[in-house]
């Protein structure tokens, strides 16, 4: 399931070059109110082998969360509805999705921004204008150490 401009549609993807073979394909939601920014990233993402889930504001995000849970979410800090950080620390406060991994994209790069994105509970933190083979890479990094904690 896909949210696109708040409309839940179902769309297959491939594999792409970095796929895991024999493995259930990996979600990502981008929640970014730029509809841009959010084609941009479904296709890298998708090349790169995910399945992606789209939203426009957190709203959108939140109430996807029961129905597609992502195992990972890029996340505009500043969006419509709520504040970036504010809907991470939500998330992390929350036992059902405190779990899911959580990477700011954003505008703002000042170091006090950064700071307070880790704060809330992001692994990661990424400024635009955003370098997707560093992303995507930051991403496999990710479902490797999950992948290797599951296995231990």
């Amino acid at each position: 399931m896909e949210i696109v401009n708040g409309e839940a549609s179902s769309a297959a993807s491939g594999w792409g070059g970095m796929g895991r073979p024999g493995q259930e394909q990996i979600k990502v939601a981008v929640v970014d109110d730029d509809r841009d920014v959010r084609a941009w990233l479904e296709e890298v993402l998708r090349e790169a082998g995910f399945a992606v889930i789209l939203a426009n504001n957190g709203l959108r995000l939140v109430s996807t969360l029961q129905v597609d849970r992502p195992d990972l979410i890029l996340l505009d800090v500043i969006n419509s509805w709520i504040d970036g950080v504010e809907l991470c620390r939500a998330l992390k406060q929350n036992p059902q999705f405190q779990d899911i991994p959580v990477i700011f994209l954003s505008g703002r790069s000042a170091s006090n921004d950064i700071e307070r994105g880790l704060e809330a509970g992001a692994v990661d933190y990424f400024a635009k204008p955003l370098d997707s083979r560093r992303l995507v890479k930051r991403i496999w990094e990710l479902v490797a150490q999950r992948d290797a904690a599951v296995a231990s």
